[in-house]
This record gives C-alpha cells, structure tokens and sequence, in this order.
C-alpha cells in the first residue's frame, strides 16, 4: 500500500502527521514539496480529491499572501493555481494520499481518517497534545 505525504519538515503538523503515519505501520513516500513542487495537473488532482477550492487550500502564515493580494475576491481559481506554482509555500500542507482518499491533514490527526490501520496506540504531538491516550482512545 502507497501513502504519499506533501510534507515540510520545518512544519509542526507536517512532522506530527508524518510521525502518525509511521506510527501507524505504513512507511510513505515523501514528498518535500518546497524542493519538488507538483506538477499544476497534480495539484488540481489533490484539490479536487480533497473536494477543495484552490482558494481553500492557499497558506497566509508565512507566506508571500497578503503581499499578493491574494485576500482579494478578484482571483480565479486558475490564478490562484498559478500563484501556488510560482510559490509553492502557499499550498497548505500536510497533504496526505492514500488509497482510502485524500486529506489535507489539518489538524495532523486527520490523517487517521486514511490510513488502513488507524489504531495506532499512544500518540502524543511535538507541542505535547494527546492524540490518542495509552488506552488507544482518539482523545481528540
């Protein structure tokens, strides 16, 4: 089974969502998407798998966003697109594909939503949430 994470290491969520997915028994194929940005039919792929606006999917948090304008309604989703190619740090991240679908794993424990084994046992975040407790019950 394939999984496939749209991953930043210096992102927190990133890092807990992969960290999840390992976890979890499965070893993903990772995909630094600042060094390897997807191709523009990729990314209207995960948008759409993920039943998104590319509006939705843009990052404001240290990005280039409100510099754009990118706050401003006058955007089409194929300019936001080319926005996002020009400037990958906009694509929200972690995207994670599996064959059970396809989410933008904000917060990082939606990534059990997709994964074939969900039980993963205690898991606690980075910032010391607990996503699961030692009787492996999603806490959250």
């Amino acid at each position: 089974m394939t999984i496939t994470i749209y991953h930043n290491p210096a992102c927190g969520t990133s890092r807990n969502t992969l960290a999840i997915i390992r976890q979890s028994g499965e070893e993903p194929e990772v995909i630094e998407y600042l060094k390897t940005p997807p191709s523009r039919e990729k990314l209207v792929e995960l948008i759409a798998a993920m039943a998104m606006t590319p509006r939705q999917l843009l990052r404001e948090k240290g990005t280039p966003y409100a510099e754009l304008g990118l706050g401003d309604a006058k955007w089409s989703d194929d300019e936001i697109l080319d926005f996002m190619l020009a400037h990958p740090i906009l694509i929200n991240r972690p995207i994670v594909v599996s064959p059970l679908g396809v989410v933008l794993a904000r917060p990082s424990e939606a990534v059990l939503d997709i994964l074939p084994n969900p039980d993963i046992g205690p898991f606690t975040k980075e910032d010391g949430e607990v996503v699961v407790d030692a009787g492996s019950k999603r806490v959250i």
